[in-house]
This record gives structure tokens, C-alpha cells and sequence, in this order.
């Protein structure tokens, strides 16, 4: 599904990853750990295109998309969560959900969308900013899903919400996963990432350290000490 061979990207003269390699098969989910700051988003933004690498190369759907704009990445198939949420808080639940969609229609429409997350049908005219932490990340999660993508990018979906939410979200992940959707999920909260992911890489200082299953990372206390502070 998506390919990340030896990616080298500069924030001005910051060199932040230095050489990733991380690969996302189809129908998988895969999971990138590691603190605050040690470039985990700037993968993220880089596979969706806000930013270009200076060296490597990104394949998605066997075909080449380094210095590919972001918008053509979506309509390729990718969707982003973003950190934050970055939903448009001066438009509507309805108006954020239908913003950018095509004509084409896809595998996701608002019934489909209102049927995993019921309370935004019920808050389809509220606008962003009257929204819950909670609410606001499931209209971020069903607004990527309305391009209906292939790969679903996810930066720190439970960052800010309450245990009982983050609970909602993993059922939400596990639930699209059987829908065949491959997701690159982004996380600093260990156990939620741990009990989704196929394959678990940890990065430091914008290199991948660590690469393992999730039970192989679970049993290892030195790496939990030393990359994650656990």
C-alpha cells in the first residue's frame, strides 16, 4: 500500500528525519511511537505531501508520489487525521463532513459516516467550535473518511480525550481496519497504539530505533526506558 524508503526532510536547516523507512501493507495497521519532538508528525506530513523530502522516495499504490501536491495523494486515496483535530470551527458538522468532497461519491456517505458515529448526526447543524474534545475528533476521523480512502494517516487521535473516548476511537480503528482500510497510526499513548497495531516502530530523533510486533515491544523494558520514558 505505501512505501517510505530512506526519507530525509528539513524543517528550514533543522535536519528531522533522517532516513525513515517504514512501510504500510495493505489492510494493516501500523504504528509509530516515540516522545514529543522526535519527528513523528513530520512523517506523517510528509507522506501526505506538506512536505517534500530532500532524499528518498514514498510509493503509494505502486506508484511514485515524492513531489506529488497533497491533493493529488487524496484523490489517489490517502486520508489525514491531523494533530489537533483542525477541523473548521466557524463551519457546521454538515459543512465540515461535505467540504471538499467530489461528486463521484465513494465508499463512505453521511448515512454510513452517521452510523458509526451517531452524535454527529444529532449535531449536524452545530457549528465546529460548539463541539465536544470527543466530537470534534470523530468529525476529524469521519471528514478524512468522507474522500473515502485507501490509507488513513492518524496524528495522535486520542491525544486530549477522556479514557471512556479513547476507548471509542480503538473500537472505531478496529472496526475500519475490517473495512479494509490500511492505517498509519501515530501515537504516544503506548497501550492504545499496542493493542491495535500489527507492527509497532519506534522513533528517536528522527530515526526508527526499534521495529518489533507489539507483544516483542510490550516485553521490552529497555526500549520502553530508554525512546518512550515508560
Amino acid at each position: 500500500m505505501l512505501s517510505a524508503e530512506e526519507i530525509h526532510t528539513y524543517y528550514g536547516d533543522s535536519y528531522v528525519l533522517q532516513g525513515v523507512s517504514i512501510d504500510v501493507p495493505d489492510g494493516s495497521i501500523i504504528s509509530i511511537l516515540g516522545r514529543n519532538g522526535m519527528g513523528k508528525t513530520t512523517f506523517v506530513r510528509t507522506v501526505i505531501g506538506f512536505m517534500y523530502p530532500k532524499r528518498g522516495k514514498i510509493t503509494f499504490r505502486d506508484r511514485e508520489i515524492t513531489r506529488m501536491p497533497p491533493d493529488e495523494r487524496v484523490a489517489m486515496g490517502m486520508g489525514l487525521v491531523p494533530q489537533g483535530r483542525r477541523i473548521f470551527r466557524s463551519l457546521t458538522v454538515y459543512e465540515n463532513l461535505t467540504v471538499g468532497v467530489t461528486e463521484k461519491g465513494g465508499a463512505w456517505s453521511l448515512e454510513k459516516i452517521f452510523e458509526l458515529f451517531p452524535v454527529l448526526k444529532a449535531r449536524l447543524n452545530h457549528m465546529g467550535n460548539k463541539l465536544s474534545g470527543g466530537e470534534q475528533q470523530a468529525l476529524a476521523i469521519s471528514r478524512a473518511l468522507m474522500q473515502s480512502p485507501q490509507l488513513l494517516l492518524m496524528d495522535e487521535p486520542t491525544e486530549g480525550l477522556a479514557p471512556v473516548l479513547v476507548q471509542s476511537v480503538s473500537d472505531v480503528i478496529l472496526r475500519l481496519k475490517k473495512e479494509g482500510l490500511s492505517i498509519l497510526l501515530v501515537e504516544q499513548n503506548m497501550d492504545f497504539a499496542l493493542d491495535l497495531a500489527d507492527l509497532v516502530h519506534v522513533m528517536n530523533r528522527g530515526r526508527v530505533v526499534y521495529s518489533s510486533s507489539p507483544r516483542e515491544l510490550l516485553e521490552n523494558e529497555t526500549v520502553k526506558k530508554t525512546f518512550l520514558g515508560i
